[in-house]
């Protein structure tokens, strides 16, 4: 598992670079990291190699770290978080609102981005528990100066009405699906003229 997930920060950050040189500056890659991947002792120093390697700025590499993941060692998890931020790379804790962390450990650890997770996306109603949840996590990230990312974004009435709570930044189908390298790119180019400095390709 270790390797493989090895090989993939590595290509999405190849990649990420090789975007910036074909002219998509601000573009930030996210990557996904896995509890063997978090929990292997060389972690900060692995990743530094393949910034060093790839030629990739930190700041266009941001990490997502699942709730379990976390709360599995939360004082093992406290210095990576803290050695990774200070390369620069930022962070994201991932599928919020599905672990069992303390709110206190938000204020104590280096997180840039809140993804709430998709299941509280997905049966969003208006006046609904999921609507309240999903106002709560986008409140308590502002109160944070957390940036906060809704996945799983499919339909319009969802846009609208995270929209409708301040919820900034969305992932989905509703924007795209998965794509390849190649695809993607040409997604970039169509897109070109709406992205902003704070563009995000998930890796």
């Amino acid at each position: 598992i270790v390797p493989i997930g090895e090989w993939v920060l590595r290509t999405a950050c190849a990649q990420n670079q090789a975007w910036h040189a074909a002219g998509f500056g601000q573009l930030k890659m996210s990557v996904n990291l896995s509890v063997r991947q978090f929990q292997h002792p060389h972690i900060v120093s692995d990743i530094a190699t393949i910034l060093k390697e790839t030629g990739l700025d930190p700041q266009f590499l941001e990490l997502e770290v699942t709730e379990t993941t976390l709360m599995q060692n939360i004082e093992m998890a406290r210095p990576i978080l803290i050695g990774l931020q200070e390369m620069g790379i930022h962070l994201a804790l991932d599928d919020f609102g599905t672990g069992y962390s303390s709110l206190g450990y938000l204020k104590q650890l280096p997180f840039h981005t809140l993804k709430i997770d998709r299941s509280f996306i997905h049966d969003l109603e208006d006046n609904s528990p999921d609507m309240a949840i999903v106002s709560a996590v986008i409140a308590l990230g502002s109160g944070l100066d957390l940036r906060v990312i809704a996945e799983g974004v499919e339909t319009q009435y969802q846009l609208d009405l995270l929209s409708s709570l301040n919820c900034q930044q969305m992932q989905g189908y509703l924007f795209a699906a998965p794509l390849k390298a190649l695809d993607a790119t040409k997604f970039l180019l169509e897109h070109s003229l709406s992205l902003t400095d704070d563009s995000e390709a998930e890796g």
